[in-house]
């Protein structure tokens, strides 16, 4: 079965409403993310990271998907498989951070498998992929590099655009997005769970000229933004944020935010909505976290604490039923903090007739398990609308990239 998460706009709740929805949530077996702090400041961390278990085909039919869906094998035995671009004739680039590779992956024969593997550059820790203007862009830990797209899909020799990107710490794994207008956006983390950093680039939504020139901070207070894009009737970036570890199982909401040019989403020092950190000993320089996290931007939705969203893609395909047409959907690659397991599927994310989110549905669920001790086949990355209008979904655990489509049967 399919369920409708409850949508959490991002406004304070009296702590009798929040324990009332807490309740009602429990009793309709609803997935709640609370949006503000424990009640008595002292999270109580769980530790428990579901043991991985290797893909099978018996496995692959249990994964559960909405009436009308199906789900298949396009590749595999591919390690770390992370991020995933899709060119025009159909064919599939996939970075493989831990071998340092991006592969072409190609279906000649039109059966929704690669039949083609061709490694086409080799560039250490690469990771984030963008296809545009027939080159592609490809960013590493502290590096930005382009290629031409030759005319039977493999590439130029890389050019290195940039090589002094914030160093990784934490969060070195870099995604990118080409905007409405033009520019390139980058995406880096913090270096830490909870600190302030030195480097005003860290945490935050970078904008440059494809060239590399021109870079500038778009946004800040962002901790991991790794998978974010334009909502296609309304042209608004939104991006999923991870939130803090070691805040107890529902601290924070992970959070899905309008990001907009100049503005702050809160972190290090504020929680889902605006709600100041208890845990963050520190306040913003020149004022407190009381009077700061008000001036920031409240998330447009949130979701489980650290169920760490990884890929974000809008569906502009037309295979899915005409209602998924700008809707997102999210990798929820799963917790390793919290005492139940969150995580492990993709999520839909629903946007109304203004553009703007609504409500999130499960969409593929079950690479979590339902075993003692709990066990997981699947770390699920990055997403792609593929050229017929499947979702293909990259596993960068036991190395699959696995292709849902829609037949109405």
């Amino acid at each position: 079965m399919i369920r409708d998460y409850p949508f959490r706009f991002p406004s304070p709740a009296p702590v009798f409403k929040r324990l009332a929805s807490m309740a009602l949530c429990a009793l309709l077996g609803w997935n709640h993310a609370a949006s503000a702090q424990p009640m008595d400041g002292k999270p109580v961390v769980a530790v428990l990271q579901p043991n991985p278990v290797p893909f099978s085909e018996s496995l692959l039919h249990s994964l559960k998907l909405p009436p009308g869906f199906e789900i298949s094998v396009f590749a595999q035995g591919l390690g770390n498989v992370r991020w995933l671009q899709v060119a025009a004739n159909g064919d599939v680039y996939a970075s493989r951070r831990a071998q340092g590779e991006v592969l072409l992956l190609r279906d000649t024969d039109g059966d929704g498998v690669a039949d083609v593997q061709t490694t086409v550059a080799r560039i250490g820790r690469v990771h984030g992929l963008l296809l545009h203007d027939n080159k592609l862009f490809m960013v590493s830990d502290r590096a930005l590099d382009v290629a031409e797209v030759q005319s039977d899909g493999t590439l130029s020799k890389p050019r290195r655009l940039l090589a002094d990107l914030p160093e990784g710490g934490n969060h070195p794994r870099r995604t990118l997005g080409m905007g409405p207008d033009g520019w390139l956006y980058l995406s880096v983390g913090s270096t830490c769970n909870n600190c302030l950093e030195a480097n005003p680039e860290h945490a935050t939504l970078l904008r440059l000229r494809p060239d590399g020139s021109q870079r500038e901070i778009f946004a800040r207070g962002l901790r991991n933004t790794m998978g974010f894009g334009w909502q296609p009737k309304t042209g608004q970036l939104y991006g999923f944020d991870h939130g803090s570890d070691m805040r107890g199982d529902d601290q924070p909401p992970e959070e899905l935010n309008a990001i907009v040019q100049g503005k702050h989403y809160g972190w290090p020092w504020c929680l889902g909505a605006r709600v100041p950190d208890p845990v963050q000993p520190q306040d913003p320089p020149g004022t407190s976290k009381q009077a700061f996290c008000p001036s920031t931007q409240a998330p447009a939705a949130t979701y489980t604490a650290h169920s760490a969203p990884i890929g974000f893609v809008f569906y502009t395909g037309t295979q899915f039923p005409k209602n998924y047409q700008g809707d997102g959907f999210v990798a929820m690659r799963g917790s390793w903090n919290r005492s139940r397991p969150s995580g492990y599927r993709v999520l839909r994310v629903r946007f109304g007739a203004d553009g703007k989110p609504i409500g999130m549905q499960d969409f593929v669920t079950g690479w979590l398990l339902d075993t003692q001790p709990p066990t997981q086949f699947g770390r699920i990355a990055g997403l792609a609308v593929a050229q017929d209008g499947s979702l293909l979904i990259a596993e960068d655990q036991n190395g699959v990239i696995y292709r849902v489509r829609y037949t109405g049967r």
